[in-house]
């Protein structure tokens, strides 16, 4: 019960590595908002995790609805403790088949989304004098990546802004930290292989072995091996870790 009494906020939480998220703080003792553009969903997975689970609907590439969603975990729940900012999109293509489309979605959800929620959560967390925001980076926000350039640029981004938001806010007693996922295993790698299939020649399946065989751990990840990290950024043991991103990923890189 390390969580007792705190509240979170997660985003994209009505499936994957959000909904693990929200299952373990719920199991540490902690009220959690489901937050998920799907609101149908959140309430599916709401309903599956029980009275501590609250379903919120959030878009977080719009400005109202971050507000909204804020000011009603506010109302809900009394004050906001955690927020994870989870919400995330993927493409993968090669440079010279870039759109900007696609480019836009993808730093409209992977950064302002996260930018603006830790913004709004900030806000919130301020009069209090602490809080503790974690954001979801990526082993690709390390390095580049042939066929993941825009993804990889979303999640540098992630990171600097983790940097630069954990040594503003830490004067307010908010301590603002990253976790950088390597291969984690689940239904969006479906997706991605198929990415990979159709850039590289692969059977679909191929690239997702490969991968995984490549990890020094032995396996891809799974959502249950995120969330030691992401219990024990949210505890006073870290109290003093600021501006930090920590990979979560079997070894697969070294920063």
């Amino acid at each position: 019960m390390r969580l007792q009494g705190k509240t979170a906020l997660i985003t994209g939480a009505a499936r994957g590595i959000g909904l693990e998220f929200a299952r373990a703080y719920i199991a540490e003792g902690a009220s959690v908002a489901i937050a998920d553009i799907n609101f149908s969903a959140a309430q599916t997975a709401a309903a599956s995790l029980g009275p501590q689970a609250h379903p919120i609907a959030l878009d977080v590439t719009r400005q109202d609805s971050i507000d909204a969603a804020f000011a009603e975990v506010a109302g809900k729940m009394g004050h906001l403790d955690i927020l994870i900012n989870n919400a995330a999109l993927f493409t993968a293509a090669p440079i010279v088949e870039i759109t900007r489309a696609d480019y836009d979605k993808l730093f409209a959800v992977n950064v302002a989304g996260t930018l603006f929620c830790l913004q709004a959560a900030a806000r919130h967390m301020i009069p209090r004098g602490r809080g503790t925001i974690i954001n979801m980076a990526s082993q690709a926000g390390r390095r580049g990546e042939g066929l993941v350039a825009v993804y990889c640029a979303t999640k540098a981004a992630v990171i600097s802004l983790t940097q630069s938001a954990g040594l503003d806010l830490i004067k307010h007693g908010i301590n603002v930290n990253a976790i950088a996922p390597g291969v984690v295993d689940g239904e969006h790698w479906d997706g991605v292989d198929a990415f990979f299939a159709k850039y590289e020649g692969k059977a679909p399946g191929q690239k997702k072995r490969e991968v995984g065989a490549a990890v020094p751990f032995g396996r891809m990840g799974t959502a249950a091996d995120l969330t030691g990290m992401a219990i024990f950024l949210a505890t006073d043991e870290a109290k003093y870790i600021v501006a930090q991103c920590f990979g979560v990923d079997g070894g697969n890189w070294m920063a």
